[in-house]
């Protein structure tokens, strides 16, 4: 998925809130104990935790900057896969003709032939979708539960959950090339080995030469490589250690935080009082008073925010590294295949009745 506007606040705080419901328990419970219960012991000194939080932002920091490394080179796959289909594309439609063919083909059978190609490689790009969709171990949005809500409240469904790969090949390949490749491991391998052997059988016929076929197969070879750079993303997910260790730290921080902040609260309140003490009790005094009195409340709303911000940062973080789960500001490889089937087919002249249409954006969301 990938949205194209930007988060709101609301959007934020809906996808939070159930940590939100945490930091609360967590901020409220140390200062009832210190203002209701008396415990006036139960306070820590702030400059450890400020120390903490500063080596913290350091490396959800650095987190941040991995996981949109990996988000950004996976878009940027995705744009040579625009690219090299286009250009396949314009070699298919220039290079297929008469020129060197014994045999004069018809306008109609070239075309057959062209769009036989075309559709091979749409198979192609739904294979490896497929592929980069399956749910890995370490990606955790599918089963954590304000991913779920968030996509439920946007609508967003993910278009390889909803059908198999093989009701999504269908009329892109013949129904021995379709068994051929479901019966393969690494599928989307298999239909670049089926368009290769295709490019060689255009070669044997004459309707290509020795130059258009080492130029169609560098195609095959980029696209191995963008294959491989996707799957590299997909099969080795962000280092385990650094991951776990960010979150339990995050946590750490997010439990000892309140007590240090209700201890700076405290001192300020008393501060006040102090203040309101030394004058002859107007009644400007008293209101200062009572401020001063229970100031140390709102060291609670003080620990939420903090809380909230450092949290989201790691859960930012945690949803832009696998840039292929389907969550909503993932990279839309669904709607970018779809994208470069429609420009393909355009662009070889095939039935505009026969041509998709793109997938419609929902929530302002495209997958």
């Amino acid at each position: 998925m990938y949205t194209k506007r930007n988060y709101s606040l609301k959007t934020m705080l809906n996808w939070t809130r159930r940590y939100l419901y945490i930091f609360f328990l967590f901020s409220a419970i140390p200062v009832f104990l210190f203002k209701i219960i008396g415990w006036n012991w139960l306070h820590l000194p702030w400059l450890p935790i400020s120390l903490i939080g500063t080596a913290l932002a350091f490396i959800v920091g650095f987190k941040n900057n991995a996981a949109y490394g990996r988000l950004w080179e996976a878009r940027k796959i995705y744009g040579g896969i625009v690219n090299t289909s286009r250009s396949l594309t314009i070699m298919v439609n220039d290079f297929i003709t008469n020129e060197f063919s014994p045999k004069k083909y018809s306008d109609e059978e070239l075309f057959k032939i062209k769009k036989r190609i075309v559709l091979r490689h749409i198979a192609w790009m739904t294979s490896l979708r497929y592929a980069l969709r399956q749910m890995k171990p370490w990606e955790r949005s599918h089963i954590n539960n304000s991913d779920i809500e968030h996509m439920k409240a946007e609508g967003i469904k993910i278009h390889e959950c909803s059908y198999t790969l093989k009701d999504e090949l269908k009329g892109y390949l013949s129904k021995e090339e379709e068994n051929e490749i479901l019966k393969k491991t690494n599928k989307q391998t298999a239909t670049l080995n089926l368009q290769s052997k295709e490019f060689k059988d255009l070669k044997l016929n004459k309707l290509i030469d020795d130059f258009r076929h080492m130029e169609m197969e560098r195609i095959i070879v980029e696209l191995f490589t963008l294959q491989g750079k996707a799957e590299r993303i997909k099969n080795f997910p962000y280092p385990r250690q650094f991951a776990t260790l960010n979150l339990f730290f995050i946590w750490i921080f997010v439990f000892i935080l309140p007590y240090g902040i209700m201890n700076e609260f405290e001192k300020i309140g008393d501060t006040i009082l102090a203040n309101a003490n030394s004058n002859n009790g107007q009644i400007l005094d008293l209101v200062q008073y009572h401020i001063g009195e229970n100031f140390v409340w709102l060291s609670i709303p003080f620990s939420m925010v903090i809380s909230w911000i450092f949290h989201t940062m790691e859960r930012i973080g945690e949803v832009s590294e696998n840039p292929f789960e389907g969550m909503s500001n993932d990279v839309p490889i669904t709607t970018i295949s779809r994208a470069i089937e429609i420009d393909m087919r355009e662009m070889i002249g095939d039935d505009e009745n026969e041509i998709p249409k793109p997938i419609p954006v929902i929530s302002n969301t495209q997958m």
